[in-house]
């Protein structure tokens, strides 16, 4: 019996396969075993396997299409291995990586699981950047970058125990996995790149719609047992008569009798986490919106102009609805912007489920940073994230979508909107317009339009 069980997966991979398998066999660590997965490829993955069908050491098996978590279960099940990793088809091993991380959970062993830093390759095999993370429990103590789905070591008998892969999400087993064992086994990471991880068109991180909702529905459904101890979840939408771009922004009507505070409104109604929906304004009149909706969850409170000054902070308006509300400590409140008509509801929850999940003080909605940023010094401009070969947790940079903030109701009778501890989630491009200029209420309009012609 091998300690270590390694097996590939290939679908249509039979151009870059076979980089993979003979990178299991240069390992330094020889005690292994390789399982080869076929799933229904109608290239020449077949005649690649073939060639290493006589090494006694390998077992080829070919399944029918059941996807990537169906064949990790599959593995898992044919696995003799006392530890077991994941390499992907288009991927390949340093001929170290299993020599390191066997020697890590040898001795650790409360650890469940270790992952190595990795290298970026394009679809020719070039490195073009290397991916480090922190450490985590020790320099890194938020756990909402998971490890990398594959190569990563696990003990076979902690996949076994938390049931293995789930098979209905279709994308990011590697997060998956993360939230239910980080939970409750310790975990560890070596800052050594061990292993190549190609993109291409072709990568199932490409599909991003996959990816968001898959990654929603692991947020959720870890959160689940963590979200007894807040006692009630408040929306608040914020409305006021002057200081936006035109007077009265809620009532611009993105269709004919769809305001953008009828979106807001509905998105939050659709949304049965929330105990109470509540529209603050300086403005009674936003009531008549409100009356098209008969939800026993939506409540209006007024709120003096004086609060909705640009620069007064919207902690004070907050502090107004929760005394009024008498919203307890163990409350959460969610900002919803009537400004952001296009986030989805789901988008909205992922915000809880991530300050949840987390154990957070606050969470709000960010997208990546790629173009380059850069600030003035005495020098003249100085790059703020420039494109480094190596690049850590903490170098990413992330812009404000401004379309959601999550806080709790400790943070808002402190005087504070985040507290210590504030986490992100990444919403869909498509979500992430603001509304901040005539431009962009145009253009909300047109692309209401669009996006109602589609459907």
């Amino acid at each position: 019996m091998s300690k270590v069980t390694v097996y590939i997966v290939s679908h249509n991979y039979g151009n870059y396969v076979q980089e993979a398998i003979e990178s299991v066999l240069r390992q330094t660590f020889e005690d292994w075993e390789l399982l080869l997965f076929n799933d229904n490829s109608s290239d020449n993955t077949d005649e690649v396997f073939n060639l290493y069908k006589s090494d006694k050491r390998i077992s080829i098996y070919k399944t029918e299409g059941i996807g990537l978590p169906g064949v990790c279960n599959f593995a898992l099940k044919k696995a003799n291995g006392k530890y077991i990793i994941r390499l992907d088809g288009d991927d390949f091993f340093d001929e170290n990586i299993l020599l390191v991380l066997t020697h890590n959970l040898d001795n650790n062993k409360s650890n469940a699981l270790v992952f190595p830093d990795y290298y970026l390759i394009d679809s020719k095999g070039g490195v073009f950047a290397q991916e480090q993370r922190e450490k985590v429990f020790q320099s890194n103590h938020v756990f909402d970058i998971p490890a990398h789905g594959a190569c990563t070591l696990i003990r076979k008998k902690v996949l076994i125990e938390i049931g293995g892969y789930r098979t209905d999400l279709g994308a990011q087993d590697g997060f998956d996995l993360w939230t239910r064992i980080i939970s409750n086994y310790k975990c560890s990471n070596v800052n050594l790149p061990l292993f190549y991880y190609r993109r291409h068109g072709a990568n199932l991180t490409e599909k991003h719609h996959h990816i968001f909702n898959a990654r929603r529905e692991i947020k959720k459904d870890a959160s689940i047992s963590k979200m007894e101890k807040y006692k009630s979840i408040t929306a608040i939408i914020p409305c006021r008569e002057s200081y936006d771009i035109i007077p009265n922004l809620w009532k611009e009507e993105l269709d004919e009798g769809l305001t953008l505070l009828d979106v807001a409104i509905q998105n939050c109604i659709n949304s049965k986490l929330f105990d109470k929906i509540v529209v603050t304004s300086d403005n009674k009149d936003v009531t008549t919106v409100m009356d098209k909706y008969h939800d026993k969850r939506l409540k209006f409170v007024y709120r003096e102009s004086k609060l909705t000054i640009r620069s007064m902070p919207i902690s004070e308006t907050l502090s107004l609805i929760v005394n009024q509300e008498k919203i307890e400590d163990s409350g959460l409140l969610i900002l919803v912007f009537l400004q952001s008509p296009f986030i989805n509801y789901k988008s909205i929850e992922e915000g809880i489920y991530s300050l949840v999940l987390n154990d957070a003080d606050s969470a709000f909605a960010v997208e990546e940073i790629s173009k380059g940023l850069y600030k003035r010094d005495s020098h003249g401009l100085v790059p703020l994230n420039s494109k480094h070969l190596i690049r850590t947790d903490f170098d990413i940079i992330y812009g404000d979508s401004r379309n959601t903030v999550v806080t709790t109701v400790k943070n808002i009778n402190k005087g504070s909107l985040l507290g210590a501890k504030t986490v992100n989630y990444i919403t869909p491009q498509r979500e992430n317009l603001f509304i901040q200029t005539k431009f962009d209420l145009d253009f909300s309009k047109y692309k209401y339009l669009l996006d109602k012609d589609d459907k």
